[in-house]
């Protein structure tokens, strides 16, 4: 039985802790007392109350552990990672940090630390999925579409974050980058929205966000590579309001002698419309797409995602798609079945093949279900 640290107990962080538990000795760590209780009274898991934000605190938390899974928001990754692999544990981290996390791969090689990053649902699974495929064809196309969504629709925003709404205004104003004919060029978040149907929830709006991370680096090979956001019809118009009245910038103003960002202000007035209900039913939905040429013929490879709301377990289906992906690598590291010294974002994990199908296998037992579809062009 191995000791894991799982850094914040959020809802993703929540269901990382609760899965491992299962097999392991976990210790969970967050200031939030109150999502500690819930995991302490219903789990056979320890908790500690502790402000992530203090470097020293981590240090200590970690000391004595096999592996640390860090569940904290995207502001607070980079530094948490850091300060980890300092301490020269492993880590698995979620975070989708703004900051490059390749620059602390010398670091982790140098402290004999393997570190598996941007783990989740998106970014995370169609990273392993096509690194797994680019080892088998020549891809020529790219592309994932993925979204969280409540069940109900309310007035005026149609959402409901499962994560923290800084997280989620980040992902609104961080510039997209994505490949067009081996160009790698740059549009405005939310821009070129699109409508998509999907089967089981009806038709979205699809639009560009800054989603592909590593792998513009590790699949610059690729000539055509996007990613796009799913919400349900007439929010984007609402946050596009929003950015545009400047509620998003960072720049402080002063209110009252008070220096605010607006962006802060922003995520504190938004954090209880958007705040999803302990059960309320909400869906994840994403679609992976994969096109190119195997021993001479076209291919394209389909990926669907479609996973609700668990009422047994109490878990969101973004709690679910995000943390068992992330606790599918800790086993991977935990079994010795990759052992890499360094930073290695998914991409680099799906090339192994038996750790693709083992991802692949350790989330279906958690009927977290990827259904594939191969045709010939």
């Amino acid at each position: 039985m191995s000791k894991i640290v799982v850094l914040g107990a959020g809802m993703v962080g929540k269901a990382i802790a609760i899965d491992l538990s299962k097999k392991h000795q976990v210790l969970a760590a967050d200031i939030d007392q109150d999502s500690l209780d819930y995991l302490s009274k219903n789990y056979s898991i320890e908790t500690v109350g502790v402000n992530l934000m203090e470097e020293e605190s981590i240090s200590r938390l970690v000391a004595g552990c096999d592996l640390v899974v860090s569940a904290v928001p995207g502001f607070m990754g980079f530094d948490t990672v850091h300060t980890v692999i300092e301490a020269g544990k492993n880590i698995v981290d979620i975070s989708f940090m703004p900051e490059d996390f390749m620059e602390l791969n010398a670091l982790a090689a140098q402290k004999g630390v393997t570190a598996i990053t941007d783990c989740g649902v998106a970014p995370g699974m169609p990273n392993m999925i096509v690194g797994y495929y680019n080892e088998m064809m020549e891809v020529e196309n790219f592309e994932y579409v993925v979204g969280g969504l409540p069940r109900v629709k309310v007035y005026p925003f149609y959402y409901k974050a499962p994560f923290s709404p800084i997280d989620v205004i980040e992902e609104y104003t961080r510039p997209a980058r994505y490949i067009e004919k081996g160009q790698l060029l740059t549009k405005p978040a939310m821009s070129e929205p699109e409508l998509m149907f999907f089967e089981k929830v009806g038709t979205l709006e699809a639009f560009y966000t800054d989603g592909l991370r590593s792998l513009l680096a590790n699949m610059q090979h690729i000539p055509n590579m996007r990613e796009k956001t799913l919400r349900y019809p007439g929010h984007i118009q609402l946050i596009l309001a929003l950015k545009t009245a400047g509620f998003f910038r960072k720049t402080p103003i002063t209110i009252n002698n008070t220096a605010i960002r607006p962006i802060d202000f922003t995520s504190k007035v938004l954090i209880n419309d958007w705040k999803l209900g302990p059960e309320e039913p909400e869906f994840t939905v994403m679609r992976i797409e994969i096109s190119g040429r195997q021993d001479g013929q076209n291919k394209k490879i389909v990926y669907d995602l479609y996973d609700e709301y668990d009422a047994g377990s109490k878990l969101s289906s973004m709690a679910r798609t995000t943390g068992f992906t992330a606790t599918a690598c800790a086993e991977l590291i935990l079994q010795g079945r990759f052992a890499g010294k360094g930073v290695f974002p998914p991409e680099l994990i799906g090339m192994d093949g038996d750790n693709f199908h083992f991802v692949m296998d350790y989330l279906a037992e958690r009927k977290v279900n990827y259904k594939k579809t191969e045709t010939n062009l």
